[in-house]
């Protein structure tokens, strides 16, 4: 389905490229769209495995006649195999390469939805549901990384604003799976059988789109790779450096102070998005009293509004910068999470405004992560910038995905309301952050389709 890829200029000395050795500068326009539309699909399915979760949680709770501080406990163990894969996701891409990485993360995700639901609907004990969560959060903390930093890589081959239409696809798929969680919830499907559905689509699904992405693409951006380059003989290629000094080199980037401030950014919208994600139902059925599957239709809506702002976020970042963007984004969050934190003092009405700050909510936090990911890439030297990439991805899903355990002990001691005052106190760090995203570099030219 991928056209092989010609070179620029007729040579007696090299064959055209091969799917193994390709760069980005050989890759014709053709395969440039369908490498960027199997990272779609990945960040999609990644959305889609989360969303199913979540929706599916009161119903997890319910039948494990869990409270809200065994919740967060049970969280916990999806955070610290998240946490894991987020350390090991780098050495991962050293070794196996960004594309094979994404298929086994991936797979581990689909296995985690397998053991929840069993655990869940067939075993009813938490200690497969942990486990299933463990694995779970490995695969999406690992594919996480991985699918940002190709999509950085993407992003640059192309010379579009990409990364905010690939969060979109993210989005796409949380509403997706919310979708298909409250319906699941409203007709009573057990949670084993919903769940192996969607770890079936996953697995099939990647192992589809995977064959659309070349192999080592991230590595040939990362190492700067010109069309001269690619044009040259292997031959008069660098040796590729070894293993040890290429994990140095990852690890250097995090001196960077200005890299560390766009992590805060990072920090800030991860914890809001990760915090809405795992609690946002239960705080709808707790702190509003309502059913579980109008906790499931409110995540909806969540997940909606996080997808408009995100479709919507490229072209406004290109009229008005990133830290504007960034600015009126914290205004947005901040103002949200605090209407649905103080909606239920408002009753009757405090359901329908609980909601619309939620459209805040969403709103405001939708552009950060993947702002935060092309500032990491704006960088004088495109050397290291996946490993920058790879280095705000680890800070934004390490708040991501450890946030929600805190704000589960905090909502058990002061109610689950009470416990986002705090994700309100970062998201205006962030926005106090966002100078740190300013551009750097004019956004280049997008390059021509390659000549047949």
């Amino acid at each position: 389905m991928v056209s092989t890829p010609h070179p620029s200029e007729p040579s007696t000395t090299s064959a055209p490229p091969t799917r193994s050795t390709m760069t980005t500068a050989t890759l014709s326009r053709p395969q440039l769209t369908a490498w960027r539309n199997a990272i779609f699909v990945v960040f999609a399915l990644s959305g889609i495995s989360l969303a199913s979760w979540v929706a599916r949680l009161p119903t997890v709770r319910d039948n494990l006649g869990l409270d809200t501080a065994q919740v967060g406990i049970l969280i916990f163990a999806m955070s610290a195999g998240s946490v894991i894969g987020l350390v090991a996701a780098p050495p991962i891409m050293l070794r196996l390469g960004a594309r094979t990485g994404m298929v086994v993360a991936l797979c581990l995700v689909a296995l985690g939805c397998v053991l929840i639901g069993l655990g869940t609907s067939v075993f009813f004990t938490a200690a497969v549901v942990a486990v299933g969560l463990a694995l779970f959060g490995f695969g999406n903390g690992a594919v996480d990384v991985m699918m940002n930093v190709e999509g950085a890589a993407a992003e640059r081959a192309i010379g579009k604003t990409l990364m905010p239409l690939m969060h979109a696809f993210y989005s796409f798929g949380t509403v997706a799976g919310a979708g298909l969680g409250a319906l699941a919830s409203l007709f009573a499907v057990p949670v084993a059988v919903h769940l192996s559905v969607i770890a079936a689509v996953i697995a099939v699904a990647a192992l589809v789109a995977i064959r659309f992405v070349p192999r080592g693409a991230e590595a040939s951006e990362a190492s700067g790779a010109t069309e001269a380059d690619a044009a040259g003989s292997s031959a008069a290629a660098a040796p590729r450096a070894g293993f040890r000094e290429r994990l140095l080199g990852s690890l250097v980037v995090w001196k960077d102070l200005r890299l560390l401030a766009i992590g805060v950014i990072m920090l800030g919208m991860a914890f809001a998005e990760g915090s809405a994600n795992d609690w946002l139902t239960l705080a709808v059925v707790d702190g509003y009293d309502q059913s579980n599957t109008t906790g499931a239709v409110v995540f909806g809506l969540f997940t909606v509004s996080m997808t408009a702002g995100r479709v919507l976020g490229g072209p406004v970042l290109d009229r008005f910068g990133r830290v504007p963007v960034l600015r009126v984004s914290a205004l947005l969050g901040a103002l949200g999470l605090a209407v649905f934190i103080f909606a239920p003092a408002l009753a009757p009405m405090a359901p329908w405004i609980g909601y619309a700050g939620t459209v805040f909510w969403a709103l405001g936090c939708s552009l950060g992560f993947p702002v935060g990911m092309s500032a990491a890439a704006d960088n004088d030297d495109p050397r290291v910038s996946a490993a920058r990439v790879s280095a705000v991805a680890i800070i934004g899903y390490v708040a991501f995905l450890v946030g929600p355990p805190v704000i589960g002990l905090l909502g058990h001691e002061f109610g689950i309301l009470n416990g986002l005052l705090l994700v309100l106190a970062l998201v205006v760090l962030a926005g106090l952050a966002s100078p740190a995203a300013r551009e750097r570099h004019p956004r280049p030219a997008v390059k021509p389709a390659a000549s047949a």
